[in-house]
C-alpha cells in the first residue's frame, strides 16, 4: 500500500501534486521537485555511476531516498540501468542540456551575490 508522502511517479495527463490539470509541465516540475532528483540527474549526468558510487557522489543520501528515486527517474524513463551502472537515456539527456541556462543563471547569481552569505 502505498504512502500519501510518497505519491506514484508523476505522469504526464494524471493529476500530480499542486495541480490535478495532467499538465506536463506541472508532472515535470512535481517529479524534479522532489528530494534528491535534481541531484541525481546532474551526477549522471558527469558519468555513469552504480548505486553506492551515486550515493558516495550524493553526500551519501540515505539508500531508501535513493533507491525510491531512482525508480521514479526510471519509471519516467530519463535514467535506466545498463551493466550495474545507472545512466541517463537520451530524454534525460534532454533534460539535463534544457537545465543548462538555469545552471548559467546560477554562476551569475553566485557571483552577483558572493559575499552576502558571511553578512
Amino acid at each position: 500500500m502505498e504512502s500519501d508522502a510518497e505519491p506514484t511517479t508523476p505522469r504526464p495527463g494524471v493529476p500530480v501534486r499542486g495541480s490535478t490539470s495532467g499538465r506536463p509541465v506541472m508532472a515535470a516540475l512535481d517529479l524534479l521537485g522532489r528530494r534528491w532528483a535534481l541531484r541525481i540527474l546532474w551526477e549522471l549526468h558527469q558519468s555513469p555511476a552504480g548505486f553506492r558510487e551515486l550515493q558516495r557522489r550524493c553526500e551519501r543520501m540515505s539508500s531508501s531516498v535513493l533507491s525510491t528515486r531512482l525508480g521514479e527517474l526510471t519509471g519516467a524513463r530519463l535514467l535506466d540501468l545498463r551493466d550495474d551502472a545507472y545512466r541517463l537515456t537520451p530524454l534525460g539527456e534532454e533534460l539535463v542540456e534544457a537545465l543548462s541556462p538555469l545552471n548559467a543563471w546560477s554562476a551569475r547569481w553566485a557571483g552577483e551575490t558572493e559575499g552576502e552569505a558571511a553578512r
